[in-house]
């Protein structure tokens, strides 16, 4: 993990009042820095994806996650910068990759990091960070406390039956393992019966269970002989030179991405 966070601004003014907000809005020495791409030449752009220790001092649940873009115009010694907080990983590999960033490049694994628990977790977090724009974030909560989870609640643009999604992410410590499901439900009351009591199991989409299911069961299984092969299970997305783009609690400890 590269914790060091300096985006070499110093000789650059905010392109808008967006930007110079955003900027404000974050202190260095509240982020830890996850992972971090910068490009060439002359580092025009910026990705980082950081823990927000801040964000545990404030109201339970918040997001403690976030994405950084940073597009610089070295001619007009300008800079553009955009933030946005998410409940897990994926959904900032995500939000990243569509402002340009290489999701192999922002990939947590291995080091400090603790690994995905199965297959399955790999294949749904590898759906949300390809996803696009597929997905409307609805409501997110992270909790540090007894279960350790992080969900996010989505409308499924793609879904053509129960298209409010729940991505569930739960992190076993003692294990050194997270695990991240999907759940679909017909509306948003019905998802948040389902978090209030937690009486029957994450029901799963519609689509693991038709002929769809079969192509699920084959990326798993992609995945595991990927895995086992040793290389990245993240895909290659061959981006390397970003789109432009419009500037667009009590103390807990980090979030459970980290040993």
């Amino acid at each position: 993990m590269n914790d060091v966070l300096d985006f070499g601004l110093d000789d650059l003014s905010p392109a808008d009042d967006d930007s110079e907000e955003a900027m404000r809005s974050l202190s260095a020495c509240d982020l830890t820095v996850l992972s971090q791409h910068h490009t060439t030449p002359n580092g025009s752009h910026s990705f980082v994806l950081a823990h927000d220790r801040s964000v545990t001092w404030g109201i339970p649940g918040h997001p403690q996650l976030v994405a950084i873009a940073v597009a610089r115009d070295l001619r007009q010694s300008t800079f553009m910068f955009e933030t946005s907080h998410h409940a897990t990983a994926s959904f900032a590999q995500n939000w990243l990759a569509e402002r340009g960033c290489p999701l192999e490049r922002i990939a947590l694994r291995g080091g400090d990091y603790i690994e995905p628990a199965d297959d399955l977790t790999v294949q749904v977090e590898q759906q949300i960070q390809r996803s696009g724009t597929r997905y409307k974030v609805l409501d997110t909560y992270t909790s540090d406390d007894n279960p350790s989870e992080a969900w996010t609640l989505v409308n499924d643009s793609q879904a053509t039956q129960a298209p409010v999604r729940l991505f569930y992410e739960e992190w076993n410590h003692d294990a050194g393992t997270y695990t991240m499901r999907e759940g679909a439900f017909p509306d948003v009351g019905v998802a948040q019966t389902w978090l209030d009591k937690r009486s029957e199991p994450l029901p799963e989409p519609p689509e693991y269970s038709d002929h769809n299911g079969a192509v699920v069961r084959a990326r798993i299984a992609r995945i595991a002989l990927s895995r086992s092969a040793g290389t990245s299970p993240t895909p290659q997305t061959g981006l390397d030179a970003p789109r432009t783009t419009a500037a667009v609690p009590v103390q807990r400890p980090v979030q459970g991405r980290l040993l």
